[in-house]
């Protein structure tokens, strides 16, 4: 157990080194100049090559590539220069909002997308399962954007129950968590169907079933553990996705989270603010994925004991 978090531990370093690379480089290759949004067009060139020796951009990239490492060693992830204020202040501001959107869009998606896999590969190949596998491939299918979009023209506009953007009551957090949850609806109902049936067909489950356990007996005391192993695995890596994902939502709801301030500061070509979102994104994705390692590990004792 201990080697496995260490080994996991390693690659999450190697992550956060990738993730700070590859941003680092896509941000300065994106089109536009910081200090000529500072400064408005009508700057010159004086002031705008004054503007880029404060923002260390007149040096050679190799050398502020290397200073952005150190600084990001160091926790020091620079000011902001559209905010006026540290840049990790401000991804931390947003954060909160974020997390309740992610954390309600997971409770929603592992709610339902289990209830509907269970249902679909208890009895694989019946009508119940036809129709589950007919709905999730839909679900699959849709932009969320247009998910979202479609969401707000039947219950905030036609209906009227719920409110189409904004914070304020927990009504506002309805329609981007549910928009946010149908793809990863989908993804576990489809796994869990697939991994539950099957795990249906192996000699154990036929054993407990020849010892006049009921279905239900069989299906929770004996199936289900072994065919959450892989479902814990894809929610794990789906629960950092989301927090990228919800970019997209943030936007159309107007939700105050990371993702809206990550898309206002690269409207406003700030870097600082970029690249210190894309860390804390990459360092939650790396933490979930240890935290599903060990819980794989408790329901899989072949992990535990190193014979897999």
């Amino acid at each position: 157990m201990i080697r496995m978090i260490v080994h996991r531990l390693l690659i999450g370093v190697f992550v956060m080194w990738g993730a700070a690379s590859l941003i680092f480089l896509v941000v300065r290759a994106a089109p536009g100049d910081p200090a000529t949004v500072l400064l408005g067009p009508d700057a010159t060139r004086s002031q705008l090559d004054q503007l880029h020796a404060s923002l260390g951009l007149d040096r050679p990239l190799g050398a502020q590539y290397l200073s952005y490492l150190g600084d990001v060693c160091r926790l020091d992830f620079g000011e902001s220069h559209w905010l006026g204020r540290p840049a990790m202040g401000a991804v931390l501001d947003r954060l909160p909002a974020t997390i309740d959107l992610t954390v309600t869009a997971t409770v929603i998606a592992v709610i339902v997308g289990l209830t509907l896999g269970m249902l679909a590969g208890a009895r694989p190949g019946g009508l119940l399962d036809r129709v589950v596998s007919a709905c999730t491939i839909a679900l699959q299918s849709f932009p969320t954007f247009w998910i979202g979009i479609m969401l707000v023209l039947v219950f905030a506009l036609t209906l009227r129950l719920l409110p189409s953007s904004g914070v304020g009551s927990p009504q506002h957090l309805v329609l981007p968590a549910v928009t946010l949850s149908f793809p990863f609806v989908a993804i576990i109902a489809r796994l869990t169907r697939t991994s539950l049936a099957e795990t249906m067909r192996e000699s154990y489950i036929q054993t407990a079933r020849s010892k006049g356990l009921t279905e239900r007996q069989v299906l929770f005391g004996h199936a289900l553990r072994n065919s959450l192993i892989p479902v814990v695995t894809v929610v794990g890596v789906q629960v950092g996705a989301l927090v990228g994902g919800a970019v997209i939502v943030e936007n159309v709801f107007a939700w105050p989270g990371l993702g809206s301030l990550v898309v206002e500061a690269v409207a406003n070509r700030d870097y600082t603010v970029v690249q210190g979102a894309t860390l804390l994104i990459a360092g939650i994705v790396v933490v979930l994925n240890l935290m599903a390692d060990l819980l794989i590990a408790q329901l899989d004792p072949r992990i535990r004991t190193g014979a897999v």
